[in-house]
């Protein structure tokens, strides 16, 4: 419904891992969680080079994630990061045992 509704995409493709993921999260009981679509900013699609509000496409999932602490689960749509803000390679202090840092 969200894709149809809200995206305005003739359907959803799911990907075959993240359908299997889907099937799994249902058999541990988290079927009825709430959804945070996890997309890209760009495009109301999946893909950011559709601009406007585009018609005719397919909306594809490529993963599924769930936050089961926090009670959601996410669809995963597109290439996107879904920790924003961190660099490739993280930054890290190395700490010794009384807390002097190293490496500076």
């Amino acid at each position: 419904a969200l894709a149809k509704l809200v995206y305005n995409a003739d359907g959803v493709q799911w990907a075959l891992p993240a359908r299997r993921l889907r099937r799994q999260f249902e058999e541990n009981g988290w079927g009825n969680l709430p959804i945070c679509m996890a997309k890209t900013h760009l495009s109301i699609s999946h893909r950011a080079a559709l601009k406007g509000r585009p018609s005719n496409y397919t909306f594809e999932v490529s993963d599924i994630r769930a936050s089961v602490g926090a009670g959601f689960i996410y669809p995963i749509a597109g290439n996107i990061v879904t920790m924003p803000g961190l660099p490739g390679s993280p930054r890290q202090l190395d700490v010794d045992e009384r807390g002097n840092i190293l490496g500076l």
